[in-house]
């Protein structure tokens, strides 16, 4: 196991790969730890240094104290890098994880060679809507949440033929401290990316599973859309967590923007 303090919290990550390959960094979904990217790292193969973390408030890492928002959660990523000595890295980031990529380029610009943004937007849902989840989860759990999340999570066809594996991936949401997610919800519900993302300066591919419920095909292309030169990607038949559904439709995107832009 590895782990690290920082800003007096303890992040879980693993680092994997051989050294001497392009740094690539992958930041969460809201729920989730970082076994979420389990098959993208296979398909993968060794092909770069890979940096997976648990988000603050998630899977292993502590929540710390206080509130935090997205240019914490950055902050959290960018001391991350200092500690495992990525000075510039690829950042593919899913949903929240894309806010905070979004967040880190503008923060850092030099740290980041490329963005991959799957699932996300520069401002994901409205204010009421995340208070709504925040005022549920504070009153019923997140138990009370989980069987709607996995609709939006996953593909029809996921949620009806890999049934034993959806089970698995429910736990993993219900497990999640109620308080971090709560926290992380906040977060996002206060984060507005937009004039940001439109400064964006490096090569950057938006991409979203065709039956995505939670950040619609129709807004993850409008994200593709507002920065400058980036380009849109749809997997078909997956959902909100293409990493899990379709790893292999996923790599191959990534790989292929990746060698468009000469950065492999």
């Amino acid at each position: 196991m590895q782990a690290v303090t920082i800003d007096r919290t303890v992040v879980h990550y693993a680092l994997e790969g051989p050294e001497d390959a392009p740094a690539l960094v992958f930041a969460n979904s809201l729920g989730t730890d970082f076994r979420i990217w389990d098959r993208v790292l296979s398909h993968l193969d060794n092909r770069f240094r890979t940096l997976r973390y648990d988000m603050r408030g998630h899977g292993l890492t502590g929540a710390g104290s206080g509130d935090f928002d997205i240019p914490r959660l950055a902050a959290d990523l960018e001391g991350l890098l200092q500690h495992v000595g990525f000075d510039r890295t690829l950042v593919c980031g899913l949903s929240i994880g894309g806010l905070i990529a979004l967040q880190l380029v503008r923060d850092h610009p030099s740290r980041v060679r490329a963005l991959v943004l799957c699932d996300t937007a520069s401002k994901i849902g409205t204010p009421e809507m995340w208070q709504a989840r925040i005022t549920a989860i504070e009153q019923n759990g997140l138990e009370s949440l989980a069987d709607g999340v996995m609709e939006r999570w996953f593909a029809p066809s996921f949620r009806l033929s890999r049934r034993d594996e959806l089970a698995a991936w429910r736990t993993m949401l219900v497990r999640t401290p109620a308080e971090g997610y709560a926290r992380a919800c906040a977060a996002i519900r206060d984060a507005d990316l937009t004039a940001d993302a439109a400064r964006i300066a490096v090569p950057t591919l938006a991409i979203c599973g065709s039956e995505d419920g939670a950040t619609t095909p129709a807004v993850v292309k409008a994200l593709a859309e507002s920065i400058p030169g980036a380009q849109y990607r749809e997997i078909a038949d997956a959902g909100h967590l293409p990493c899990v559904e379709q790893p292999a439709a996923l790599v191959d995107h990534m790989l292929t923007f990746f060698k468009e832009n000469g950065l492999v």
